[in-house]
């Protein structure tokens, strides 16, 4: 195992998860020793079922004793947060509906849905989807797309980034280069999309673009195997995709953060010795273990590290690249806010869910 300042190293890209509501002995562990820039929320970390104040006030604890056991005062809090079924805070935080039905509407839902992810001291939405539903088979995307053509697709993303930045809440385009023509869930297995560069200039890039002119500081990666541009490994750790279309085609300087590493279409492969260097020298900048799918997430985070740390000192991976990642990382967390948790009043609350149903009758 690495000593203790190499596995800081790997916790300057490193967003992980949380077991519960309250830190297990794994947590303190992790926390302490990897210090990772930021942390991912999901319903586990919030108590159901209890008064607003009861909860939010156990919340607030929770985000206090992170920050004391990974010992940084600014980090990235994050939460999926799309609308539709990608929810996960309790009531009275408003359930707006999925991309698909805001419309007109993307940008004022978004900046309410800003202001009380605020409230909860997050400053980082996983959202928007800039994938295009283009493929009415497919299991995971659907409606939480904005449209199933390029252009409604990149105007909703569009209001909706606009309106988490209005709000002060960072957002991120995903799934690059786009998920929205498979037939298969990442979650459970590796798509395949027999794509061309081309294919994705004349539709999935679109929105991205859009987004990427709009100055968007966060695209995720998907985990999905293009053989026609890549076909030895899924986008997350191609550097056909990551370096050569987003980084040089489309220009992109911000952030570039896998999608959860514990999805069972990739977390195999960061078993292997060499693959986290693979990674970085693609172009990606930031790692997501969730801790939320596969139980052996924790070893397989250390593993990461280790391979890290192995992969510094044998040369595979060069100082100057994980410099130029860190130093992403650290201008971005540098212009991010970061918020006190706090209750909403009740008229606020009100106005937002009139929203949400509005949102619901065309």
């Amino acid at each position: 195992m690495p000593v203790s300042r190499e596995l800081e190293l790997f916790g300057n890209h490193l967003i992980l998860g949380i077991s519960g509501t309250k830190l297990s002995d794994d947590d303190k562990r992790a926390l302490s020793e990897l210090k990772p820039v930021g942390v991912i929320f999901f319903a586990k970390n919030f108590i159901d079922g209890v008064p607003y104040q009861v909860w939010l006030a156990s919340f607030q604890e929770l985000i206090d004793q992170i920050r004391e056991y990974a010992e940084r005062d600014s980090m990235f809090m994050t939460l999926d947060h799309e609308g539709g079924r990608v929810v996960r805070t309790p009531l009275p935080i408003t359930r707006f509906p999925y991309a698909a039905l805001l419309r007109s509407q993307a940008r004022e839902v978004a900046k309410a849905t800003a202001r009380e992810l605020k409230s909860l001291g997050i400053n980082v939405s996983w959202s928007p989807a800039a994938d295009i539903y283009s493929n009415p088979h497919n299991p995971v995307i659907g409606p939480r797309a904005f449209g199933n053509t390029p252009e409604t697709a990149a105007k909703g993303a569009l209001a909706y980034y606009l309106g988490l930045q209005d709000s002060g809440i960072l957002g991120c385009a995903k799934h690059f280069p786009g998920h929205g023509d498979t037939s298969t869930d990442s979650h459970f297995e590796l798509p395949v999309l027999n794509l061309t560069v081309q294919d994705l200039r004349d539709r999935e890039l679109i929105p991205f673009k859009a987004l990427i002119d709009a100055q968007i500081p966060l695209i995720m990666t998907t985990h999905i195997l293009f053989p026609q541009i890549d076909p030895d490994v899924p986008a997350t750790i191609s550097q056909p995709i990551l370096k050569n279309i987003l980084r040089d085609e489309l220009g992109f300087e911000g952030v570039v953060v896998s999608d959860d590493l514990d999805m069972k279409a990739i977390s195999d492969r960061f078993t292997q010795s060499g693959t986290v260097a693979r990674a970085f020298n693609a172009g990606c900048d930031l790692f997501i273990l969730s801790r939320n799918i596969n139980s052996s997430s924790l070893e397989r985070t250390y593993y990461m590290a280790g391979d890290f740390a192995d992969a510094l000192s044998n040369g595979n991976l060069k100082k100057e690249v994980v410099t130029a990642a860190r130093q992403r990382i650290e201008n971005l967390l540098a212009q991010t806010p970061q918020y006190i948790v706090h209750a909403l009043d009740k008229a606020t609350l009100l106005q937002h869910a009139e929203l949400a149903i509005a949102c619901s009758f065309p």
